[in-house]
Parts: structure tokens; sequence; C-alpha cells
């Protein structure tokens, strides 16, 4: 039997997982990165220790126009597939209430072991090399696809596209996925800015900038709540930042694309409901009747905190407790695809088939990770998708 060959656009985490199950299927594989390294944005993933994934799976960690189609991927690769993979490559996972990191707390480790494979398996691996066209090929002797860099033109059964998105100030962060998608045909989900701080309309922010404050933050559109999470915030000069606003972001940046208003509700107090806070701070003030109401906020938050709830309002509680409880911020937008984590949009995933990844429009095409119309939350659920859907596109495009 013939060998297949499999080309694969992209050095990254879903790269290289999808050379590793195309060269397990007895395919020839090469690996085109244009980067100096493989892995660059795989090594800042965690803030460098790399969650790899998370032991709480859902439908709803993972978005995009046709969120049901990420959750047939992860299905068939799963969290424990995905902590089965790397055990056997030499990676021991640590457990933090859920996420799962390498127990060496460096992702530096995670690409190593991948390296490592990936060559074991004589998997030809090409850095510097910028892919400039994909096309047929016209010796189909030869090939199904002819993949071009500069340099040289390498002839493939099969292609994989996993280069990846814009987002992330890493150097080699791209748009180049899109773009041959678009040459061949594929339906491009508007990519925008996800797991992203939010700039917001105020005059104030300067006031608490560098504050970091337990909050509930809810994103409303209209009258109604769409959506809320809660943990620390961090307050910037430019508006929030935070796990919180990341989790709310892309839903916001979607909607104000669509040209949605949206708001954020801040509740700095979220165990109490207004009455009982009125309540305690009345306490609070007959306890110390030498304090001001300002005064007698201190110990329950930030001083600076304390100016941008107390300012305009001395003395009325109910006012301050209202302002406690829902501090309303209208959202202008998302700040750059640098200081995003991911983007969402990309390859509209009705052209994609769940089972294998393959493009429904071009045989022999593949798309893994994240230049796919598919992201998740934060936690270890990007990474996910990216090794499930690797494996499905490795595994297949040998085929």
């Amino acid at each position: 039997m013939n060998k297949k060959t499999v080309c694969i656009i992209g050095g990254g985490a879903a790269g290289l997982v999808s050379a590793i199950f195309a060269a397990r299927n007895h395919a020839s594989v090469i690996l085109l990165e244009q980067n100096e390294k493989l892995g660059r944005k795989l090594l800042a993933t965690g803030n460098g220790r790399c969650n790899l994934t998370n032991t709480f799976q859902q439908p709803s960690c993972y978005h995009g126009r046709h969120p049901e189609f990420a959750w047939k991927v992860i299905q068939q690769f799963p969290m424990q597939k995905t902590v089965a993979f790397f055990s056997k490559l030499g990676i021991y996972t640590k457990n933090r209430e859920g996420y799962l990191y390498p127990a060496s707390l460096q992702a530096s480790s995670v690409l190593e072991v991948l390296e490592a494979e990936a060559r074991y398996l004589k998997v030809k691996i090409k850095c510097r090399e910028q892919v400039t066209d994909i096309c047929v090929c016209p010796d189909r002797k030869q090939g199904r696809w002819q993949v071009k860099t500069a340099a040289w033109q390498y002839n493939a059964d099969s292609v994989i596209i996993a280069c990846g998105s814009p987002a992330s100030e890493i150097a080699g962060s791209c748009t180049s996925g899109y773009a041959f998608a678009r040459k061949l045909g594929h339906t491009l989900i508007k990519p925008l800015p996800a797991l992203v701080p939010l700039n917001c309309k105020g005059s104030f922010f300067s006031k608490w900038s560098g504050v970091r404050a337990e909050a509930c933050v809810s994103l409303a559109v209209g009258y109604e709540i769409f959506r809320e999470e809660r943990g620390e915030v961090q307050l910037t000069e430019y508006g929030v930042s935070g796990i919180p606003v990341f989790q709310l972001s892309g839903h916001a940046v979607r909607l104000l694309d669509e040209g949605v208003p949206v708001r954020l509700l801040l509740d700095f107090m979220p165990d109490f409901t207004e009455e009982p806070l009125e309540s305690f701070l009345r306490t609070r003030l007959e306890n110390c009747p030498y304090k001001t109401l300002k005064e007698s906020l201190v110990g329950l938050f930030p001083k600076k905190l304390i100016d941008v709830l107390t300012q305009d309002n001395r003395d009325d509680i109910t006012s301050l407790v209202q302002k406690i409880k829902c501090l309303e911020l209208d959202v202008k937008g998302p700040r750059s695809f640098k200081q995003a984590q991911v983007c969402s949009g990309g390859v509209s995933t009705e052209e994609l088939s769940p089972e294998t990844m393959e493009s429904s429009l071009h045989p022999g095409i593949f798309f893994a990770g994240e230049v796919v119309d598919t992201d998740g939350i934060c936690g270890g659920y990007n990474l996910q998708w990216a090794w499930s859907s690797a494996a499905a596109a490795g595994t297949h495009a040998a085929c």
C-alpha cells in the first residue's frame, strides 16, 4: 500500500498533534512553520504553564455559529483521551480545581514532548517556510494538492490548514489560514477578538486603574441579562479585564459588531441582596459613628474603588448600595487582537465534517485549531479544541 503524503501548514498546538496522528496512521508527513521555531503561541499559554485541558466539559464551554459542531469533535477525542495521549508522551498532569497542567508547570515541556514524538515518527519539519499558495497539483500522479512557499513547492494527497489566528502579540500570529480558506471558496465567519479586555465609556477609569476586586459581572442587552460570570475583575485605565470579563467578551464583541449595544453590570458585593447590604452598611456606621460613609467602606473595598463608588455621593446609603450592586458600564469594544487570547469566527463549520475536519468543498483539505469558527471559554478549552480537531484531521488526512 502506498503511503499518503500529508502537508500541514502551521507548527503550533494543532499542527503538531495533526502531524503526530497522521504519522501514526502511516502517512508521510511534512510540517511547514513560518517562524524560526515551533509552538511560539503554545509556549505562552496559561502564562507559560500550559493549561492543557479541563475536567469539566460540556457543550456550553465551546462557542461558534454552530456550537454543536465543536461538541461532536470534542466527544471523539475528549479530555480523558487528551490526558492519556500526553501521559504516554511523558506529561504527568496536575489537577488544580479541574484545570489540568503539566506537573512541571512549564509549557515548554508540552512543546518538547510533542516535537520529540513528531521527529521520532519521522515528520519532516521545515521552519522559516511561509506558505504562499495552495492549489491543485498539476501532475495528479504526484498528489492531489500543491503547497507553495517562497523557496519550494510540496506535493501532497492531503493538506491540513492549522495556522491559527491573529490573536496574541506573539510574533507569527497571522491571518494566512483565513486567506487560504477564502481562496478555496470557504465561507468565513468574521474573525473578532475573544477572551479579551473590554474598552468602556467613562471618565473615571484612571481613578480605579490597577485595582483587582471580586465581582459578579453581567452582560446586559437592553433590559435583559444575557450572561453573567463571577471572579476577580481587573479595573483598568480603559475599562475592565480579568477572567469574568474574558468569559463574556466574545459575546459582547460579536453583539457590538452586529450593531447591538451592550452593557456590563458590576456587582461588588454579590453575596448580599440590596436590603441586607444597606442594613450591613448602617451597622458599620453605627459601630463607628465618627466615620463618614466613605470612611466606613475602608476594609470592604480598595481605596481607589471606594473613591469611584462614593464620587457624587457623600451621605446617601441607598444610592451607594445601588452603585455597589450595579455599577453600569457601556462597552465600546474590545482591546486589539494582540491583547486577545483567541479569536471567535473563522472557517464556517457548515462546510466541514465534524467526524474528519475535512472540507466538504475540496476532498483532501482539512482544517484544525483556531482557524475554524470555534472558540472556548477560559480554562484549557481552546487547547482541548486544538487537540481534538487535530486528532480528527490528522487521522483522516492519512486515510
